[in-house]
């Protein structure tokens, strides 16, 4: 433990140096929700670590689970591999003009998500929980991500010699897009668009979620 203690407190420490920065205050759940955003395009000078990746694969401990059941495994990715998994996912469905992520800016880490049953109705609810919170960790270390569906299966599996299915993809690294939720209301577009270099996400407004 207190291996792992020193490695995580040099690694955020190195971190912080990368980035000059010093270390943020505490963040209010609020602030990590608006701060999780799925980010479509990386700073790939910031180089995400496997020890990271464990970190942030970690709260699957600590989080509910359907039945708890305990079903999903995960496959850390990073290095030339991850290189490798780049070239196999698209990212931005609803603007497929951009080809993104663009040559350079894809994740530089991804963390793979397989069950050791069946996919059902059970496992997609632990698949939800467990997709956002390790992306709210990644946002509370200074990181960003993406939940990836659109990848073939089949070229991941013989591309990682996975031993089971993978059902999704998180990318992780640093994300350098500007986002900002737009409110609207129900039955408006809830498509996203970009417009002056920002990257603008619908969100209904909570009067029109409440029924």
């Amino acid at each position: 433990m207190a291996d792992n203690y020193l490695g995580n407190k040099m690694e955020e420490h190195l971190a912080r140096q990368q980035a000059g920065k010093a270390p943020k205050a505490s963040r209010s759940l609020n602030q990590l929700f608006l701060e999780n955003r799925s980010q479509r395009s990386y700073d790939n000078r910031c180089v995400v670590s496997e020890n990271q990746l464990r970190r942030i694969v970690e709260v699957n401990t600590k989080i509910p689970s359907a039945r708890n059941q305990q079903v999903l495994r995960f496959r850390l990715v990073t290095g030339q591999q991850a290189e490798k998994l780049s070239g196999m996912i698209r990212l931005g469905g609803a603007l497929p003009e951009l080809h993104l992520p663009q040559p350079g800016h894809a994740p530089n880490a991804y963390i793979v998500i397989c069950a050791t049953v069946e996919e059902s109705h059970y496992v997609d609810i632990d698949l939800g929980i467990s997709a956002q919170s390790m992306l709210l960790k990644a946002v509370d270390m200074g990181l960003n991500g993406i939940c990836i569906g659109a990848f073939d299966k089949t070229a991941v599996t013989e591309a990682l010699q996975l031993p089971l299915q993978p059902l999704l993809l998180i990318g992780i690294g640093k994300g350098e897009e500007q986002i900002r939720l737009k409110e609207v209301a129900e039955g408006d577009s809830l498509k996203y668009y970009r417009e002056d270099g920002i990257h603008y996400v619908p969100k209904i407004q909570t009067k029109d979620l409440i029924i």
